[in-house]
C-alpha cells in the first residue's frame, strides 16, 4: 500500500527558529531516498518554504500558499494550479470599499509577484513586507486598481479585526479564508484563496496525482483540522493547539524536538 505523508511547516516541521534541524533534514532526505513519498503543505510561498527548509533537498511535491500549488522541490515546476475566476474583483472591490488594502499574489506575464500600494499599507503589512526586503517578486502599484492584474491565486489582509472578520464572515463559504492570529507577529490576519485552494484539497489532489491509497499527516494549528479530518492517520506535535489534539491519532514530541522526523524515523517501513 502507497502511503503519502504531510506535515504542516511553521510549529510542526519548523522549530521556533523558523527553521529545519539538521536532524530533520537528514531523516527526510534518507526516507525519501528510500521510497518515502513525503509532502509539507504551507501558506508560505515556495520562495520562503525553501528558505526555511534549505536542508531538504529531496524531490518531493510542496504544497504551498495554502494548496493554491503543488511545485515540484528540484525542479519549480507547477504541478497543480488553482487560481481565482472573475469572481475575485468582486472580493477586492468589497475590500477596498471597507478600506482594506491588500497583498495580492499573481502571476503577471508569467512571473510570481506579489503586488501593494505602499501609501495604503497598515503598520502589519509593513512589518510583513520589509521582512521580504529583496524579494523579487515585490511589486509595488499606484492605486488599487494595479491590484487586479495577472493571475490571480492568494489575497492577504494584515489590519484590525474589526475590519477583517465581517469580510471574513461574507466570504468564507464562498473562498478559502483563513482568519487566525500570525504565531510570530500577533498581527491579525485574513487570507482568501479560491475554493479549490485548500491544504486538504491539495492534499486530494496530490494523493490521487500519485496513487496512494493510505495518508498519514502532522500538524499544530485549528487551522490544520481538515487535514486531520482527510487522513487515515494524524499526528499531532505536542505544542499544538488543544483543540487539534482532539482530532489526533496519538500526539507526537514537539516540534522543537524534531516530534515529526522522529516519528518517521522509527515509523516508516519502507
Amino acid at each position: 500500500m502507497k502511503t503519502l505523508y504531510v506535515s504542516d511547516l511553521d510549529g510542526t516541521l519548523l522549530r521556533s527558529n523558523e527553521a529545519t534541524s539538521e536532524y530533520t533534514n537528514n531523516v527526510i532526505n534518507s526516507l525519501t531516498e528510500r521510497g518515502m513519498i513525503f509532502s509539507y503543505a504551507t501558506a508560505r510561498s515556495l520562495i520562503t518554504a525553501k528558505k526555511v527548509t534549505n536542508g531538504i533537498n529531496a524531490k518531493i511535491p510542496l504544497i504551498v500558499y495554502n494548496g493554491a500549488f503543488i511545485i515540484d522541490n528540484v525542479t519549480e515546476d507547477i504541478m497543480i494550479a488553482n487560481y481565482f475566476d472573475d469572481s475575485v474583483y468582486e472580493v477586492l472591490d468589497e475590500l477596498f470599499t471597507n478600506k482594506i488594502y491588500p497583498i495580492v499574489y499573481a502571476y503577471i506575464e508569467g512571473k510570481e509577484k506579489f503586488s501593494f500600494v505602499p501609501e495604503l499599507c497598515t503598520v502589519g503589512m509593513k512589518k510583513f513586507i520589509n521582512s521580504r526586503n529583496g524579494d523579487i517578486r515585490t511589486n509595488t502599484v499606484n492605486t488599487t486598481n494595479d491590484l487586479k492584474t495577472g493571475d490571480i491565486f492568494y489575497i492577504t489582509c494584515i489590519d484590525e479585526p474589526e475590519k477583517l472578520k465581517p469580510i471574513y464572515d461574507k466570504y468564507k463559504d464562498r473562498f478559502h479564508c483563513v482568519y487566525q492570529t500570525d504565531i510570530y507577529t500577533n498581527e491579525q490576519w485574513l487570507e482568501i484563496m479560491p475554493l479549490a485552494a485548500s491544504k486538504s484539497n491539495a492534499i486530494k489532489q496530490l494523493k490521487s496525482l500519485l496513487r496512494c491509497e493510505k495518508l498519514v499527516v502532522f500538524g499544530d494549528g485549528k487551522n490544520d483540522i481538515d487535514m486531520f479530518e482527510l487522513a487515515d492517520e494524524s499526528y499531532a506535535v505536542q505544542n499544538a493547539h488543544e483543540y487539534l489534539k482532539k482530532y489526533a491519532t496519538a500526539i507526537i514530541s514537539s516540534n522543537d524536538d524534531d516530534g515529526v522526523a522522529k516519528w518517521l524515523e522509527q515509523n516508516y517501513n519502507g
